[in-house]
């Protein structure tokens, strides 16, 4: 009677809570409904992967033929290098663009004249909100024969040519526009974790006669460690996932050898060319890699340190 008393008072007060909380739940469901939608309940399609979809039978229906795909994809002569360019691409990506903001935050937090830092705040953010038609509108105007990349490069004496169609700059001009579009927008959450720094700290290393180089090794970089390392987490999470749509925008025929990655090879092969089966299952192996990834570094974060996800 004692425990069916207890838990019939546990379940009240919990309705008594979400009672009070009921303004607060009603702002968070249309969010809650909008991923449950578009997230989870699409996830039944998944089962397509594992199956020889037809259309007139449906995903119920069709029949079950396993990881077949998944093997056809492995065996298949084009897998090394759609994996290699996946990886290159994101670690090269990780490598330059993680630390670009992190980096741009510090400098910002240097700055002494209020003026001229929101001015530079104000610059740096708007790229961010610029579509990614745009953005590549750009790249094909700097890299055209009379663009402005080939007028610095014949000052050296290297002929113009059409960069976009050399596979060795893709790469460059990949990573270079992401990090120029969103250089201001990643350095908002380490500045915010700068605006909780105590300045009786700087004034104290000030006091211990820390010069500017110290005061930032061993007062602002502690304070952004955390945001660093969930960042870093959730970047790793999606190291193989690229954006999809700079990429379409910017490759072509000429430079599939190093453009060629694995979503655009999902569009090419499981859209346009019409193998939807084979197309998830390579998609659903890249989501079960970055899944596997992010927990491994949660994993990882926690044992060496004292910040995590969770």
């Amino acid at each position: 009677m004692n425990l069916q008393r207890l838990q019939l008072q546990k379940r009240n007060g919990i309705l008594q809570m979400l009672w009070k909380q009921r303004y607060l739940l009603l702002m968070v469901l249309p969010g809650f409904l909008l991923i449950l939608v578009f997230k989870y309940v699409p996830m039944y399609g998944v089962t397509i992967a594992f199956k020889s979809y037809d259309a007139s039978l449906g995903f119920l229906r069709s029949p079950w033929i396993g990881f077949q795909h998944f093997q056809a994809f492995f065996d298949s002569p084009m897998s090394w290098r759609i994996v290699k360019n996946s990886l290159l691409l994101a670690f090269y990506s990780l490598l330059f663009g993680f630390p670009a903001p992190i980096i741009f935050a510090l400098l910002l937090n240097e700055l002494r004249h209020k003026l001229f830092k929101r001015t530079v705040q104000t610059i740096t953010y708007f790229p961010h909100f610029l579509s990614a038609v745009i953005v590549i509108g750009f790249v094909h105007e700097f890299t055209s024969v009379e663009g402005i990349i080939n007028e610095v490069l014949s000052w050296f004496g290297m002929e113009p040519r059409t960069l976009l169609y050399l596979s060795e700059w893709f790469r460059p001009l990949y990573i270079g526009s992401s990090i120029w579009q969103e250089l201001g927008y990643g350095a908002i959450i380490y500045l915010a974790a700068l605006t909780g720094v105590d300045h009786s700290q700087y004034e104290a290393a000030v006091i211990d006669g820390a010069n500017r180089w110290q005061r930032l090794r061993y007062v602002t970089w502690p304070a952004i460690i955390p945001a660093t390392t969930v960042m870093l987490i959730l970047k790793l999470g999606s190291i193989l996932s690229t954006d999809f749509q700079k990429v379409l925008l910017m490759y072509n025929p000429k430079i599939y050898d190093t453009a060629d990655v694995i979503e655009t090879y999902v569009y090419r092969v499981g859209v346009q060319g019409g193998q939807f089966e084979y197309g998830a299952a390579v998609g659903l192996m890249l989501s079960v890699i970055s899944f596997v990834l992010i927990v491994f570094a949660n994993y990882f974060s926690k044992k060496v340190s004292e910040n995590s996800l969770w």
